[in-house]
């Protein structure tokens, strides 16, 4: 193992385990659909990362600074697309988009932030990197094909739900690509807590102005939605955007972005353990071909992207 492959392997595990976190996020989402409101749902989901985060925030010392005034701007630019408009485009965008359809449009997370970092960061694309993007983009629709072979069939030509699932795409890659100078100077955690603090500051208001998020809501919830909402808050929202913020520190953007195109393979994994379906060999195919992406995308000797 080569010694930058080896500094960076903590940051690729943690990357893994986000995978495999974002994966669940599925299943967990599926226990709630029909019983729990979108708008509900997602605030609920960021008040318990928020309680999480902020309680961080309050007890370790190196946290308590309060970011300067320009700080607060750029995190709440952060809050804004990585929270705020995520969330909105992700539950609206379901509503009209099937499943499949949707994580193949959100796969296009990788490429989006690659070619971003390359315009606006002047990062270097070599041809092993446009290959790595290329395959694993492969992979993911191979996987979501192979789950669903109608998925690009699902709705006529490019409706609202397509766009929606576009601006997930893109508020994602605002939230990946512009953090980097705040974690730079704020680090990780702080950035991922103010970030999706001031982000659910604005679902809250939201979800409170159209009668989503009130106390009959809340009562009405029982244990399985509790869970189910808990995984969502706590693990896959507090503890993997932290995670995923570390890894864009050490590797950078474009090779943490990639293994976005993994969560259609964890996701279909955790629904043929958790809900019974069908894994063939199309799903085996598309997996392979996604982690074929990845490693020609993070090969060692790339150039890493200035600090």
């Amino acid at each position: 193992m080569s010694p930058a492959l080896r500094d960076d392997l903590p940051a690729y595990l943690k990357l893994l385990a986000v995978v495999l976190i974002w994966g669940g996020t599925f299943v967990a989402g599926r226990q709630l659909a029909g019983s729990v409101a979108p708008l509900l749902a997602a605030s609920v989901r960021f008040l318990l990362a928020s309680l999480v985060l902020g309680g961080l925030l309050a007890l370790l010392p190196p946290l308590r600074r309060l970011p300067s005034r320009r700080q607060f701007g750029q995190l709440a630019v952060l809050g804004f697309f990585g929270v705020f408009v995520y969330n909105l485009c992700l539950f609206q965008g379901l509503q009209s988009v099937s499943a499949s359809r949707a994580s193949l449009i959100v796969a296009l997370n990788p490429a989006a932030i690659a070619l971003a970092s390359a315009v606006l960061f002047k990062e270097r694309l070599g041809l092993g990197r446009q290959l790595g993007i290329a395959v694993c983009l492969l992979g993911a629709g191979t996987v979501i094909l192979g789950r669903d072979p109608q998925a690009l069939g699902a709705t006529q030509g490019v409706g609202q739900g397509d766009l929606l699932m576009l601006g997930c795409v893109l508020s994602w890659g605002v939230y990946s690509l512009f953090g980097r100078a705040l974690i730079a100077s704020l680090g990780a955690l702080a950035t991922v807590a103010w970030s999706v603090l001031l982000g659910s500051v604005m679902l809250f208001a939201l979800a409170i102005s159209q009668g989503a998020l009130n106390l009959p809501a809340l009562a009405a919830l029982n244990r399985s939605d509790w869970f189910s909402l808990g995984y969502l808050g706590i693990v896959g929202s507090a503890l993997a955007y932290y995670w995923y913020y570390q890894a864009i520190a050490r590797i950078g953007p474009t090779r943490s972005g990639v293994f976005i195109a993994l969560n259609p393979l964890s996701a279909v994994l955790f629904a043929a353990l958790l809900l019974g379906e069908q894994l063939g060999p199309v799903m085996a195919l598309g997996g392979a071909l996604v982690l074929l992406g990845i490693v020609l995308c993070n090969w060692p000797g790339r150039v890493r992207p200035k600090a």
